[in-house]
């Protein structure tokens, strides 16, 4: 039986709902720039242009807004009015100021396991939206920390359950994403488990790693306790 002595918890899409604001997001973009590029084009267009931005505005809603502008104004050739950058910047503005929308079960799960190990909040985004909605959450204080990272890779794993408990081999992180939650995470020699999402962006796609004996998937967050516990938590 593991020994486990701290979880990390994904919180975009595994504690409360972040995507479905983007696509609804996608959707207004679409529609103000359907006299130039159908929507379809205009996506892919867009998914270009924020994977090769990564590296600069890093992951969030800032990120996403300079990746809209920056696609409108190469399918509209310089021309994107005025009108249409200001209504994607006011999208913005109201994606950061939304309310915080707990999935259901997250609550309950965040604190059957908090105090019976080092609960970690492990997240990519903007330092103020992502503490904004952690304190809005009502979660806060049942984490020992809060960690918000640039990116999720083993290295930052290791340091991240190195600084926060016993190291990665005696941690679980679980998320909605494959691509960032999972596959790292058991590369630092960790345990993972997948939440999967009703919404989950392209960015984060990968095959699911059913050969590794340290990776889980469960359709509900709230079995996560009674997981870790089969696992060897306390």
């Amino acid at each position: 039986m593991a020994r486990l002595t701290a979880i990390g918890l994904d919180a975009d899409d595994t504690l409360w709902h972040n995507e479905r604001f983007f696509r609804l997001t996608q959707e207004r973009f679409a529609d103000l720039l359907s006299g130039h590029v159908d929507a379809d084009r205009l996506h892919e267009r867009l998914l270009a242009a924020e994977r090769r931005n990564l590296g600069h505005y890093g992951f969030g809603v800032k990120g996403f807004v300079l990746s809209m502008i920056e696609t409108a104004i190469e399918v509209t050739e310089g021309q994107v009015p005025a009108t249409v950058v200001g209504a994607l910047i006011r999208s913005g503005q109201e994606m950061l100021a939304h309310p915080i929308e707990l999935l259901p079960g997250a609550a309950e799960a965040v604190r059957a396991l908090s105090g019976r190990f080092r609960l970690i909040l492990v997240t990519k985004g903007d330092l103020l939206d992502q503490e904004r909605k952690l304190a809005q959450s009502g979660l806060g204080d049942l984490f020992e920390a809060a960690a918000i990272v640039s990116r999720k890779d083993a290295a930052t794993y290791r340091k991240v359950f190195a600084d926060h408990g016993s190291g990665a081999a005696e941690a679980l992180m679980a998320g909605n994403s494959l691509h960032s939650d999972v596959l790292p995470m058991i590369d630092a020699g960790g345990w993972a488990v997948h939440l999967p999402h009703d919404l989950t962006w392209a960015l984060e796609d990968a095959a699911e790693p059913l050969d590794q004996p340290r990776y889980r998937r469960l359709s509900r967050i709230e079995a996560l306790p009674g997981l870790i516990a089969e696992i060897g938590g306390a």
